[in-house]
């Protein structure tokens, strides 16, 4: 490798200038609970995260330059601002699945609080010493391109030259927290739906009682959400186009269908329990349960398939990702990476293993709480330790390929669980106990990937501008610590909200928590025994045609068919506001610098509606749970002002980008595509 010249920061290794300094600690930790608790509603909603390091560097750019911060105190903040997404992932995708696998009958109690602050501790703290041992092969590696990473860097180096896109940010956020005001005082619809009868037939009761029963079709329009039109514009027409699929396939195929040929067993049953008046409404209402009890387990088999089929076409990166890290470990054994310049030092690897062996005994404190088992919690603990460390090395290694955006934490989490729940079959634990420590072991590991590939990706940031990584090392500790002491309460506010206002909580409705309730089902059914095999089975064989047509991401498509059909549709709409954007910019002749400065500043505003929507989302829900009544202007609002509200983001998601786009002959920004 000696033909490649050395690797110059931005700011030079022999520089003291600030870095951790109390306020870009402080502004970090505000943005890790923010940016973490808008991520858990976002993901909770629709089963999907943003990367939050984007949001953070442009806030934190922002903040600092008004009290005219240092580069490297922007580096600092951003690295532990967006931290918290990554907490926040771990703790969606795994804790809602004690409450829908009835490990926890009810979702707040002071012990649950802290079971789930112990996971998010222990987990996040976890992946951050895994990524220390890792961090010098990783982001010293040049087939490794780090995508976002670089984006993250030339976003911080081009606030320096005064260009930010933080006036993009702040303004969608303003225009996404507007219409969620609007949406929750019931100024318009939140959404249209109407039940289709197609076919009828009379049953006639045993009393001599009949009914005309039909079978028929759920319509529905898209939710007013600027959040799920901002992560489809961001995943974009393609991919938002294969999860409004899964939606057509759920609602406009298998619902229907399975109506056709069960309703009139449905009804004859709501009639022997007293039901007197069929009406759309009771329509509605078996048109969700066969949703929920037969085609979403069907989904649930297709996105098992699917995270196996991902693992499987990223094997060479998997074992690429193993043998760096064992390399590394090498090397921290022998003490070879034992830096001198300021730019190399990671945080002492004695105290690293030391972390380990601690967080090893926590973790087994914490298996053997949850199995009432001390073999079973050993168990459980060395696979917590080997897995975890694989799959930290492999999502940094994903990360560096791809960025975390596109980073598969859920799957690499299912494929533990599986693991964990087999041996827990094998040990013979059983019953809730069993339950609770494979979901004990899979929300571990999940956390520890999700920050492992977070933390990566900063310290590659931190790579290129120059920052200390020991010092971001110690800083997302910090960031760890307070997010797995409050990221357990927008969860509560959600689910409790929820609740308050008619719904389920989470599970329900409102809150389908996809992967929690993909991890619950998979738990209960291996362990518990009561898995509903035959749907499973042909959500398996459902996902393998898929693959065998080469659809781009089954996994897309089975959570199309997992999510209520306002929500997939609302996706597919931002995806093709973006698709028009597209049109529009090739239109134009854009050169290649105006492109970007497009998708730059369109990403930003996408972003901005989904934390907009998110952070008022999570107001009103504290509304509801401290049962504080808000206004309502419309009882009956129309779907009407909902299509102008459509129009309104669309024109800003195109106009905006395209009218900033800036001179032909003006040199090219960096890129924050993901």
């Amino acid at each position: 490798m000696s033909e490649h010249k050395p690797f110059v920061p931005f700011v030079s290794p022999q520089s003291d200038m600030p870095e951790f300094t109390i306020r870009a600690l402080i502004i970090g930790l505000i943005m890790c609970v923010v940016l973490g608790a808008a991520n858990a509603y976002l993901g909770l909603k629709a089963g999907m995260t943003i990367a939050a390091t984007y949001p953070a560097a442009v806030i934190g750019m922002a903040i600092l330059k008004i009290f005219k911060g240092s580069i490297l105190e922007e580096n600092f903040a951003r690295t532990v601002g967006s931290i918290g997404e990554s907490v926040a992932a771990g703790a969606i995708f795994t804790l809602p699945a004690f409450l829908i696998a009835g490990v926890w009958t009810e979702f707040y109690t002071t012990q649950h609080y802290l079971e789930a602050t112990a996971i998010m501790l222990v987990g996040g703290v976890v992946g951050i010493l895994f990524v220390t041992i890792l961090r010098r092969v990783m982001v010293e590696d040049r087939e490794l391109p780090f995508p976002e990473s670089v984006a993250a860097g030339e976003i911080h180096k081009a606030g320096r030259s005064g260009k930010s896109g933080a006036k993009f940010l702040f303004w969608a956020m303003g225009l996404g927290a507007l219409i969620q005001i609007l949406k929750q005082v019931q100024f318009f619809a939140a959404a249209w739906e109407k039940f289709i009868a197609f076919a009828y037939k009379k049953i006639t009761f045993a009393n001599g009682a009949s009914v005309e029963a039909s079978g028929g079709a759920l319509l529905s329009t898209p939710g007013v959400s600027p959040a799920y039109m901002g992560v489809g514009y961001i995943i974009g027409p393609n991919l938002a186009a294969l999860n409004f699929t899964g939606g057509l396939l759920a609602w406009g195929l298998f619902v229907p269908l399975l109506l056709y040929f069960l309703g009139p067993e449905l009804i004859a049953s709501l009639q022997a329990n007293g039901t007197t008046q069929i009406t759309d409404e009771t329509w509605v209402g078996l048109a969700n349960q066969v949703w929920r009890t037969i085609v979403r387990p069907v989904a649930i088999g297709g996105m098992l398939m699917s995270a196996a089929f991902t693992l499987y076409r990223m094997r060479k990166s998997l074992g690429a990702g193993l043998g760096h890290a064992i390399k590394d470990v090498k090397k921290a054994a022998t003490g070879s990476s034992v830096a001198q310049l300021r730019t190399e030092k990671d945080m002492n690897f004695k105290w690293v293993f030391i972390g380990l062996a601690l967080a090893s005994v926590f973790t087994f404190v914490i298996y053997n709480y949850f199995a009432e088992d001390v073999v079973a919690a050993l168990v459980a603990t060395a696979v917590m330790v080997v897995a975890g460390f694989f799959f930290a090395a492999v999502s940094g290694y994903l990360v560096g390929l791809i960025g975390s955006s596109n980073n598969p934490i859920s799957g690499l989490t299912i494929s533990t669980l599986i693991i964990a729940a087999l041996l827990m079959v094998a040990l013979g634990v059983k019953g809730m106990a069993g339950i609770a420590a494979v979901l004990g072991v899979a929300a571990v590991i999940c956390v520890a990937a999700a920050v492992a590939g977070e933390m990566l990706q900063d310290l590659k940031v931190g790579h290129i501008l120059g920052g200390t990584p020991w010092k971001m090392q110690v800083g997302d500790i910090f960031g760890i610590v307070l997010a797995a002491a409050v990221m357990f309460f927008p969860l509560l506010i959600l689910h409790q909200g929820d609740i308050n206002t008619g719904g389920t909580g989470l599970g329900g409705k409102a809150y389908p928590a996809p992967q929690a309730s993909l991890m619950a089902i998979l738990a209960k059914g291996i362990v518990g025994g009561d898995m509903a095999w035959p749907l499973i089975i042909v959500g398996i064989i459902m996902a393998i045609g898929f693959i065998l047509v080469k659809v781009k991401s089954p996994m897309l498509v089975c959570v199309g068919m997992y999510l209520p059909l306002e929500t997939s549709f609302a996706i597919f709409i931002g995806g093709l506001i973006k698709g028009l954007l597209d049109k529009m910019s090739a239109k134009r002749n854009l050169n290649e610098a105006q492109k970007v400065r497009v998708e730059n500043n369109g990403v930003l505003l996408a972003s901005g509606l989904i934390a907009g929507e998110a952070l008022i989302g999570l107001l009103f829900a504290f509304f509801a749970v401290m049962e504080w009544k808000t206004p309502i202007v419309f009882t009956e609002p129309s779907f009407l002002i909902s299509l102008l509200v459509f129009v309104v983001v669309a024109f800003v998601l195109i106009r905006t980008p395209l009218n900033n786009a800036g001179k032909p002959d003006e040199p090219a920004p960096p890129s924050a595509v993901f």
